[in-house]
């Protein structure tokens, strides 16, 4: 048992372990991750719907989106911001892992007689002879990439951007990693039930690794049939740091705000928006 405590405790290497399939292939997590994209009043997988609205608003008017306008929404999950760009006329393609939220996503666009081209595959994966407009990034998923993953997908993203394409995307700021701490819980059906439907003992240990402005929350899960562990990674940026990244991937930074609203970028915020152009 103590043997077993240890390994549970034990901190890994920063990124050392991915494990994103755990969270949303699982069926039984990928259904609470989308009973959490679908509440409209919590930031929880998604954004209020107040947010949201406010978001897609600013989008549209900051790139002038119209019928001409061909978008790609990585991590689209069920279509909360792909549904709203193909309504006010583009042309959108939509990738998630999750395959319960691209066919939530793909009901609802029926529904709205909608055309929107929705992709289920990792979206490190991706490859298309699509140009795209505009590719976004919502709800801060680049933070949960290694540096050599985000490295990729950017090369990712300059194979598919037209000539004068952008990017749009967010993540977590130094400021709201200063704010977090270590941690360890314990619990019989930790997080309500979230991990599977059976009794489980769950682990959460939360490691900060102050160098690398990482944070892992590493849940260890044990059921009857089978132990999981879970390893949930972010990486926090301040602007200089973002912009570094971006321009050592061959995109010039257009401009950089505090969230996908527009709202003016602010040293105390809690997130970094980014708007980047292909270096040509």
């Amino acid at each position: 048992m103590f043997n077993d405590l240890e390994k549970i405790n034990s901190r890994p290497q920063p990124f050392e372990i991915y494990t994103a399939d755990e969270l949303w292939t699982d069926e039984h997590t990928s259904k609470k991750m989308l009973e959490f994209h679908l509440n409209e009043n919590i930031n929880v997988s998604s954004r209020n719907k107040k947010f949201i609205e406010q978001s897609v608003d600013w989008i549209v008017s900051k790139f002038d989106i119209n019928d001409t306008s061909n978008i790609c929404d990585f991590g689209c999950g069920p279509g909360l911001y792909t549904t709203r760009f193909a309504e006010n006329g583009a042309n959108v393609t939509g990738i998630d892992f999750s395959k319960r939220s691209i066919e939530y996503a793909k009901n609802s666009a029926k529904e709205k007689n909608l055309e929107i081209d929705y992709v289920n595959q990792n979206y490190l994966l991706y490859d298309t002879e699509k140009r795209f407009d505009l590719i976004t990034m919502i709800m801060c998923d680049f933070c949960a990439l290694s540096p050599l993953q985000r490295e990729y997908l950017l090369q990712i993203f300059f194979k598919i951007l037209k000539p004068n394409g952008s990017i749009l995307l967010d993540v977590y700021s130094l400021e709201l990693f200063k704010k977090l701490e270590e941690k360890s819980e314990y619990g019989i059906n930790l997080l309500n039930g979230f991990w599977s439907q059976e009794k489980y003992y769950g682990f959460l240990n939360t490691y900060k690794y102050e160098i690398e402005k990482v944070i892992l929350d590493k849940y260890t899960i044990i059921e009857k049939n089978r132990n999981r562990v879970i390893y949930n990674w972010l990486q926090f940026f301040n602007k200089e740091s973002l912009v570094q990244e971006f321009e050592k991937n061959n995109f010039i930074v257009e401009a950089v705000y505090s969230d996908v609203a527009g709202n003016k970028f602010d040293l105390n915020s809690d997130e970094i928006a980014i708007i980047a152009k292909k270096a040509v």
